[in-house]
């Protein structure tokens, strides 16, 4: 009877761990129109409401990174722009990519769970966070929004939104194309080529390759390349110019992805040296390796994690004299695969694999004005469809032939309309005003626990559906003391969605998270420098969190928080050969009422616990005054370059240093990461035809030891880490 106890209690629990896992792997940006960023005075030009605009003018704390900045520092994938952004964090739940921006984020991951944070590439709403990470091909700029941004970008972007701009094809007929290898074996092959057909049709066609051996060495198998991967992206874009008023730009980008990293993982330890798994206190004659080195594992079970995604996106400008009309439609297919190990040690004791897919389509409508007159607006309709499925979750017990767990699924509809207006009350002085309503639906919930251990269950129970609406206003204040400066003050409002609870096994309800914002800042750019600062508070209410009780994932409202901080960015072109950036955040989130957050702990009287001996057990705590997840107290970066005349070609310097200070993956302070920094340096020269650039790199310089993510379970807290130093040369030629 013990033995059968746990066995329910082990599949229970990989039915609560196992919804999660993937990324994709990013290439440097290639910038073939860096205009689209700069006005003719050289500032920043952003669309952050939806209309273009320069960055001083926004009443909004953002980070725009341009490609030269992007190609300046660690920037490999999406996630990597958090070294060059205060107050964001990019962590996982297994693969599955979970932004923070000051403090607000999730560790939710279950069908029909978004993150907090809306990430669009070139407009187009991506919800899916197992292909958060993608490819950055032929990008031009990335911009942070921070704060809600729930008027003008609508469901769950309560933490704020991700702009990834690339470029349009062109009539000028250019490429590029650049190879690299660094430590690991790891390589890339990467190009971009852009021309005209005609007149009126323009292409262009981006592509990466990507292989390595990793860095991971599995301790039980002796396998040195358990971190080996193997990913491919290509994205194709025709461009059609109807008339001087009117245009269609039609892009198809597939992604396929071999990368078991995230699923690698060893136990966690404390400070104190403590080994967070059942292994671990096991006694010596059982022989068991319980890896804790951050390049080592001791899996014995399959890890892996597969993707495709295809997205196909039409996008139509048209020019209507007193405003611009575009039209944002998207289809994307979306799909992954996650093997992994729930005990990392070298015993055959549990794993489990799982299958997901997204269908996802989008169709928005944005009207802005044009012109130069007291008023500017913009206004739009959005229409969002998604069918989640997790087809499977099996679990193998003991090395035994893998058995169904469960399987769930819901169908997610949303609509909105959304208006927003500037209005020059005074001369220098600017009154906005906005709002958005939106209807979600969550319909075709299901889950399905047909077998269990071998234990005939419920059998598949289908969810009632909810209905909810949102109204999201904004309200801003702006003044210009100078042509080159700004001060404001906002109220806002940001709202993610409900979720059924299918993953907990229940028919209930989660209901919608809602956070309301207060902030004031300043901006100025002029004459080669540009800095901006801010101040907010947040009450956050419905914080949407996940306990593992059991053999469910219970979804619950357990917390209610308030945030506050203040950042700053400075940017400065001493030289037209010398430049440096500084920024920094302080933080302080905390929950203000939280009675039942999960915390681990693990059964150590070998009389009292029997079987369960070593597991680790959850229990509800009160963690009302505790820090939020994932929000650091500071985090700061610096970077700098500088250019000089050699061999008659040009050479340039660079560096970033980013650090955080210690951050706890849990709501009760149990698992953290002590403070970090991570460096990177690079070198390129140009041969003065400006077409062969030569360079030499290297990341994480000091060696820092970080983890990147904690998975808790029955039978160890698990951890994945970042990267150790690598370093590598490239060849890049443009034609």
């Amino acid at each position: 009877m013990r033995k059968f106890g746990l066995r329910q209690r082990l599949c229970g629990s990989a039915a609560v761990l196992a919804v999660s896992w993937a990324g994709l792997i990013a290439a440097p940006a290639y910038a073939q129109n860096t205009d689209a960023v700069s006005d003719d005075s050289g500032g920043i030009v952003v669309t952050a409401q939806r209309r273009e605009e320069k960055a001083k003018d926004v009443p909004i704390a953002l980070t725009t990174i341009t490609a030269e900045k992007l190609g300046q520092g660690d920037v490999q994938q999406l996630s990597d722009i958090s070294k060059l952004t205060p107050a964001l964090r990019f962590d996982n739940y297994g693969g599955f990519v979970q932004p923070t921006i000051r403090g607000v984020g999730t560790a939710v991951s279950a069908s029909g769970a978004g993150s907090n944070v809306g990430i669009y590439i070139d407009g187009f709403y991506a919800p899916n966070p197992l292909s958060a990470d993608f490819q950055l091909l032929s990008v031009e700029s990335v911009t942070v929004l921070k704060g809600p941004q729930g008027t003008l970008f609508g469901r769950n972007s309560t933490g704020g939104a991700i702009q990834v701009t690339t470029s349009d094809p062109s009539h000028d007929a250019h490429g590029v194309a650049e190879v690299s290898y660094g430590r690991f074996n790891s390589q890339k092959y990467q190009a971009y080529v852009t021309g005209g057909l005609s007149d009126t049709v323009a292409v262009d066609l981006a592509g990466l390759y990507r292989k390595g051996n990793g860095y991971i060495r599995n301790i039980t198998t002796g396998n040195a390349k358990d971190g080996a991967y193997e990913d491919w992206s290509v994205r194709a874009g025709l461009k059609l110019d109807v008339s001087d008023s009117a245009s269609f730009l039609l892009r198809y980008t597939h992604a396929d992805t071999n990368d078991p990293n995230p699923n690698t993982t060893n136990a966690y330890v404390d400070d104190a040296g403590r080994i967070y798994s059942f292994g671990a206190v096991l006694p010596p004659a059982f022989g068991v390796k319980t890896a804790t080195n951050p390049r080592e594992v001791s899996n014995n079970g399959r890890t892996d994690f597969t993707s495709k995604v295809d997205a196909f996106q039409l996008t139509g400008e048209f020019d209507l004299g007193f405003a611009k009309l575009t039209s944002y439609t998207q289809f994307r297919n979306e799909s992954s695969y996650s093997a992994l190990d729930l005990d990392g040690t070298s015993l055959s004791v549990f794993d489990v694999e799982f299958f997901i897919t997204d269908k996802i389509f989008t169709q928005e409508f944005v009207l802005a004005s044009q012109g130069k007159g007291r008023l500017k607006w913009s206004a739009g309709a959005f229409f969002f469809s998604d069918k989640n499925k997790y087809h499977y979750l099996n679990g193998s017990i003991q090395g035994a032939p893998f058995a169904r767990i469960s399987s769930t699924g819901t169908d997610t509809t949303g609509i909105a309309v959304f208006a927003d207006g500037t209005y020059e009350l005074a001369d220098k002085l600017f009154l906005g005003v906005g709002a958005r309503y939106g209807q979600d639906k969550i319909k075709n919930g299901f889950f399905d626990t047909t077998v269990l251990a071998g234990t005939p269950t419920t059998g598949r129970t289908n969810v009632p559906e909810v209905s909810r609406g949102s109204f999201t206003p904004r309200v801003t204040l702006r003044y210009e003391p100078t042509p080159s400066s700004s001060i404001y003050a906002s109220f806002s409002r940001g709202y993610k969605a409900p979720i059924l609870n299918v993953a907990g096994y229940s028919t209930s309800t989660i209901n919608a998270e809602h956070l309301s914002a207060f902030e004031v800042g300043y901006k100025y750019a002029a004459r080669g420098l540009s800095f901006d600062a801010s101040a907010y508070y947040y009450k956050y209410n419905d914080l949407q969190v996940a306990s593992y009780i059991g053999t469910q994932s219970l979804l619950t409202n357990a917390a209610n928080s308030r945030v506050y901080g203040v950042e700053a960015q400075l940017a400065y072109e001493v030289t037209p050969n010398f430049s440096f950036s500084l920024a920094g955040a302080y933080l302080d989130a905390k929950y203000d009422t939280f009675k039942g957050s999960p915390f681990y702990s693990q059964c150590l009287d070998p009389v009292l616990c029997g079987a369960g001996y070593g597991l680790f057990a959850n229990q509800n705590v009160d963690a009302s005054g505790f820090r939020m997840a994932r929000s650091p107290k500071f985090t700061g970066s610096a970077g700098a370059r500088y250019r000089t005349k050699l061999a008659g070609g040009e050479l340039g310097l660079s560096g970033t240093l980013s650090y955080t200070s210690r951050a706890y993956f849990d709501t009760v302070q149990q698992f953290s990461q002590k403070g970090y920094e991570l460096l990177s340096l690079r070198a390129e020269w140009t041969d003065p035809s400006d077409r062969f650039t030569l360079a030499v790199f290297g990341d994480n310089i000091t060696n820092a030891k970080y983890r990147s993510q904690i998975l808790p379970g029955p039978f160890a807290i698990q951890t994945t880490w970042g990267s150790p130093t690598t370093y590598g040369g490239s060849v890049r030629v443009k034609f």
